[in-house]
């Protein structure tokens, strides 16, 4: 059992980040925010795919005013990215966003702060303090210490100016392309502040290294009950952050809903097409709302036992295969009949 640092909570909208709620995942559209229909029908699907937040980007005015309308029509609470023009916050603040992102340094004097901030209190909206390591302020980039802990600085400074204005609904991130920059980061400021942590490796890269860099950066972090939100950043479609995000959290024991899938890998007792077959059995199956661990395992010598720990599952023979349960075989079928025999074993079990 993960012991998680216990962190102040907040609200975003109907999601409760911090002290003992459940680790959420977010994801961004990657749509014009301006162009309502597109934004509206991509945050249902992240929403479908089991996204608690989404975050919007606001470039302009005209963005800004389009919140009015995507929070309408959507369900999702809602962050509004925003740098340099505190105008644009006021106005997303005005259109019913749920919670800013934004580096309270970067938006202008004193007094614009002030206005976000005081506004942001009075409506019980939440700021999240984004650091990125690739846009420290100048006097942090020519410091000569450790990038991780000019990072640190940053946020520290950017908390400041909060709380120096008595607010503290405030959620912090500090993201780094490089692994280890970013744990450092995270595990340096859990100890510093008490406010809840936003996980990411940012600029992860492609399915294939992004998927690999953001599970050992946040994976590390939620092993040492570091982490109440996390986002896994992929050059992708956002639906594909989701789904890594999630199956990062059950794989820690962190999230119960959906199925945990695993399959043995291949080798030379294999009569069957296992890569094919588990490839069938999670698309078949992903859908599904239920708690359990189905297993695809490659043979019937050691398939059963080797996933006793699973709740069902199929092994594979010659031109045949099993189904088990709780390790035991239930079923023995042809190969092309395993899919719907499992699944009917599975309905079964929830009738």
């Amino acid at each position: 059992m993960i012991k998680r640092r216990v962190s102040k909570q907040i609200s975003i909208g109907n999601i409760k980040i911090g002290g003992d709620a459940p680790i959420s995942v977010q994801s961004m559209c990657n749509t014009d925010t301006r162009d309502i229909i597109s934004t509206c029908r991509q945050i249902d699907e992240l929403a479908e795919k089991g996204c608690d937040i989404v975050r919007l980007a606001v470039l302009n005015k005209d963005a800004a005013a389009a919140i009015k309308d995507i929070v309408k029509k959507t369900k999702v609470p809602l962050v509004a990215d925003i740098h340099f023009d505190y105008r644009l916050a006021i106005e997303c603040i005005n259109n019913g966003i749920a919670a800013l992102r934004i580096n309270p340094g970067n938006i202008g004097k004193r007094e614009n702060v002030e206005k976000v901030v005081n506004l942001a209190k009075q409506q019980n909206i939440p700021i999240r303090i984004g650091v990125n390591a690739g846009s420290l302020e100048k006097n942090l980039i020519e410091k000569n210490i450790p990038l991780y802990e000019k990072m640190v600085e940053s946020a520290l400074g950017h908390i400041r100016i909060l709380e120096d204005l008595d607010f503290d609904m405030i959620k912090v991130s500090l993201k780094s392309s490089d692994v280890l920059t970013t744990i450092e980061a995270y595990r340096s400021i859990a100890q510093k502040v008490p406010y809840p942590l936003h996980l990411g490796v940012t600029e992860a890269g492609t399915m294939h290294g992004g998927l690999i860099k953001s599970s050992v950066g946040l994976g590390t972090l939620l092993a040492e009950g570091i982490g109440d939100t996390i986002r896994v950043s992929l050059t992708e479609n956002p639906t594909e952050e989701v789904i890594a995000g999630i199956d990062i959290l059950k794989s820690l024991g962190l999230k119960e809903k959906g199925v945990n899938f695993v399959s043995c890998p291949t080798c030379g007792r294999t009569q069957i097409n296992l890569i094919d077959l588990a490839k069938k059995v999670e698309e078949r199956f992903k859908d599904l709302d239920l708690p359990i661990t189905i297993a695809t395992m490659g043979c019937a010598v050691n398939g059963p036992g080797e996933a006793r720990h699973a709740d069902f599952g199929i092994a594979g023979g010659i031109g045949e295969g099993y189904v088990f349960k709780k390790g035991e075989i239930v079923a023995k079928v042809p190969e092309n009949m395993l899919l719907e025999k499992l699944d009917e074993v599975i309905k079964k079990s929830y009738e």
